[in-house]
């Protein structure tokens, strides 16, 4: 037999035996990587400043690269979430952030798409962070409600939970939400929601009509600045909040991709699809008005989420940002796990990842 033959041979065996052994190598490599891995936590990585990170960068339709509405707002290590949008909390956990760690969730308003994964938050921030207070919940006038449904609706999961694991992990005062409500603001008001620690939060109202209240946030810590906007349709009063913050992360919808859509259902008679594309045109920016709001208040940079609808095929993308680029170039599309860190004092905003 020639080297090469006996090579083949040696190889050919070597994968057979790596194949029948797979699960058993699996095994190990799991066992040497997972302490590295649970003992990993982003928060703690992280320097001074401002640091945000899209949980969420979609809107309420399924799309692979963009879950529910949900915004990571990191400062002085503590960890603000606006909006709990479908899979935020598994995304977090994806990127290693210790959700334990998470100490307020402030909600925009109150559609199914940004509160649906509430409930899931708060319960894995209580177990994992042994907490033994409640997840405080700010929102506008209404969020009472919203709290107290989700906590009816979790009371026996709670009582099941400290009953297994016991207090040393699911304290029974830990549990729940607590809601912290605050009245609309007026137009051209900023109201503080949240000081502490040199981090101050405003909430300012935003056009979303029929929804009312609709609300943004303005987070300011060491000389940086980021407001999400939540849900609205081009808003005056959010440009003049928005005048030179650091970063705009905007809600946008192509009213263009939307109308196919509509066309499509209405072709395929399903009435009920029509009717909310049709529906949802008149309160909703689109990515030019939230460029021209970015433009006109000399924003620092625009990071666009609550994408909609969903831009699952190539070419969508760039069919969904058409005219943007002539009228504001300094801006990201955002997808889950996009993440951008401010440095104190500074005017430099660093992309520090594209996306999960």
């Amino acid at each position: 037999m020639n080297k090469r033959l006996i090579l083949v041979i040696v190889l050919m065996l070597a994968s057979l035996l790596v194949y029948t052994q797979r699960g058993t190598i699996a095994t190990r490599i799991a066992a040497a990587g997972i302490e590295r891995v649970m003992s990993a936590d982003t928060i703690a990585a992280l320097g001074e400043g401002l640091h945000v990170t899209l949980c969420g960068a979609g809107g309420p339709l399924p799309d692979p690269k963009r879950s529910g509405a949900c915004v990571a707002v990191i400062a002085g290590q503590k960890m603000f979430i606006v909006d709990a949008g479908t899979n935020g909390l598994r995304n977090l956990n994806r990127m290693r952030y210790d959700t334990g760690k998470i100490s307020h969730v402030l909600l925009t308003h109150f559609h199914s798409d940004h509160i649906d994964g509430l409930g899931e938050m708060a319960t894995i921030r209580w177990v994992s962070g042994n907490h033994d207070t409640a997840l405080p919940v700010i929102g506008p006038e209404g969020v009472e409600q919203v709290v107290a449904g989700f906590n009816r609706s979790y009371a026996q999961d709670a009582q099941y939970r400290n009953a297994h694991h016991g207090d040393t992990v699911a304290p029974l005062p830990g549990h729940g939400m607590t809601a912290q409500s605050f009245a609309l603001p007026a137009a051209g008001e900023l109201i503080t929601v949240y000081e502490q620690d040199g981090l101050t939060i405003g909430m300012l109202a935003v056009d979303h009509e029929p929804v009312s209240p609709a609300v943004a946030y303005l987070f300011s810590y060491q000389g940086r600045t980021v407001l999400v906007s939540g849900d609205t349709a081009k808003s005056d009063n959010l440009q003049l909040f928005a005048e030179d913050v650091d970063l705009l992360v905007h809600e946008a919808l192509s009213p263009q991709l939307v109308r196919i859509m509509n066309a499509g259902a209405t072709k395929a008679g399903n009435d009920g699809l029509a009717r909310i594309t049709l529906d949802i045109l008149d309160y909703h920016a689109s990515p030019v008005e939230a460029a021209e709001t970015a433009r006109d208040a000399g924003v620092g940079h625009l990071l666009y989420y609550h994408i909609v609808p969903p831009l699952m095929l190539p070419g969508m993308e760039a069919a969904w940002l058409d005219g943007v680029d002539e009228v504001f170039s300094d801006y990201t599309l955002g997808r889950d796990g996009t993440s951008f860190t401010l440095p104190p004092d500074s005017d430099e905003i660093i992309l520090t990842s594209g996306g999960l």
